[in-house]
């Protein structure tokens, strides 16, 4: 028997038996297990972006755990089962993937990701945007949205336009910051923001990525400073901005 399957069964069977017999499994609700799926997601994140491969697949485990637990309580009051999950997802990929199951041809990765908007309008969707989720971060959600509009064709056609569009919102930003228009200040900083996802889009990077990293780069730091004057038996209070800088440029030689 294939041990993909195998295992899979092994975890259905081990979430059948906490159903039944643990206190604290017993007790958890679909509504329960949300905050706990969404702190298992953000751990998978934090491990990808560490590049930890092991703990990646801890995670991933964790994850899966949670949707054999959805689709278990589901099924306790008949509305679902994990098998109405599996074959649900197999066929709405089979739908939506007629360029390997069907005689659509397709020559690009960018007429693979327009014919699936086209088939999602298909399938009863009045916009394309129906598919960001509302509780995405906001940068998270920008991403999804420019990349939703681009698959319907509407989109810059090349990087030197968007970097234009950056430029243009930066003296907007700075023009309302000169004014002192709070409200009017806040607006365009979001526009701003938006046009430097798009840009990253068009030079392969994932601003939500890159800000990670540069996020654990200053904690990095930072914890060194403290690190060295914690040494010296004294804290960060003690120390003026310029001796501060002392110990942060020996940190960004680390």
């Amino acid at each position: 028997m294939d041990s993909r399957l195998v295992a899979f069964e092994r975890l259905l069977n081990i979430m059948d038996d906490l159903r039944e017999k643990c206190p604290w499994d017993m007790k958890q609700t679909i509504d329960s297990l949300r905050y706990l799926t969404l702190e298992e997601v953000y751990e998978l994140s934090d491990a990808i972006v560490e590049g930890d491969m092991e703990e990646i697949k801890n995670e991933l485990g964790d994850i899966m755990l949670h949707l054999v637990f959805y689709a278990k309580i589901a099924s306790e009051s008949n509305t679902f089962d994990i098998s109405n999950v599996l074959n649900s997802v197999c066929d709405k990929l089979v739908h939506r993937h007629p360029h390997i199951y069907g005689d659509v041809k397709v020559k690009s990765e960018a007429e693979v990701k327009a014919n699936w908007e086209k088939l999602k309008l298909k399938e009863g969707k009045t916009s394309v945007m129906q598919g960001v989720p509302k509780s995405l971060p906001a940068m998270v959600k920008s991403i999804r949205i420019q990349e939703k509009a681009r698959g319907v064709g509407f989109d810059w056609e090349n990087r030197h336009q968007v970097w234009n569009k950056v430029e243009e919102e930066l003296q907007e930003f700075k023009a309302e910051v000169d004014r002192g228009h709070q409200e009017k200040t806040i607006e365009e900083f979001g526009d701003l923001i938006f046009s430097m996802i798009n840009y990253a889009r068009f030079v392969s990077v994932n601003p939500e990525d890159a800000l990670e990293k540069t996020n654990k780069k200053f904690i990095r730091r930072f914890q060194y400073m403290e690190e060295q004057v914690l040494k010296k038996g004294l804290q960060l209070t003690d120390l003026s901005l310029k001796e501060m800088d002392v110990y942060w440029n020996e940190a960004k030689t680390i």
